[in-house]
């Protein structure tokens, strides 16, 4: 049986996190929620892998600082509702890990990356338009921090825990 992929996602600050998850609990669909809101900078690492990539994650939190970052505003997704991250440092560590990693990216992983914490997804697009058009007027955006990166083990259903590695440089 090969090894589960690896999904990375961004550790928030608590206010901030606690704030996106409740975001999260109240707009997507209960059935479908089965993980707690996210950023995700990669989607489908080797599982196989696991050791290594947990290594250099190790390495590389120890060299970055907590990650100043401002979430935004919303946006469509279609069928769903995101909130847009603006992280202009983030977005220079996952080009680097992703160069590191080239070789292993899904053609998801290797597109175009546009952080974001999807806080309505898999709902008819009327409805999408109906949050989007009921939050875009009073949003107001928000500093929020990544104090680190979270590796998990997808197997199907909800995430399992893999590793946490703070942000230490």
């Amino acid at each position: 049986m090969p090894a589960a992929p690896l999904i990375l996602t961004l550790r928030f600050d608590t206010a901030s996190f606690a704030q996106l998850d409740a975001l999260r609990r109240a707009h997507f669909p209960p059935e479908r929620n089965h993980i707690p809101a996210h950023l995700t900078l990669f989607h489908a690492l080797p599982g196989e892998a696991e050791d290594e990539v947990s290594t250099h994650l190790r390495r590389i939190c120890a060299e970055t600082a907590v990650q100043a970052l401002r979430v935004a505003r919303p946006r469509s997704l279609g069928r769903g509702v995101a909130l847009d991250v603006e992280a202009p440092t983030l977005a220079v560590l996952r080009a680097e890990l992703a160069r590191h990693w080239a070789a292993w990216l899904t053609p998801q992983d290797a597109q175009a990356w546009r952080p974001h914490v999807t806080i309505q997804n898999k709902v008819s697009p009327g409805s999408a338009r109906a949050l989007l058009d009921a939050m875009v007027p009073g949003f107001e955006a928000w500093a929020a921090r990544g104090e680190g990166l979270l590796l998990w083990r997808y197997r199907g259903g909800p995430w399992e825990a893999a590793a946490e590695i703070p942000f230490t440089g």
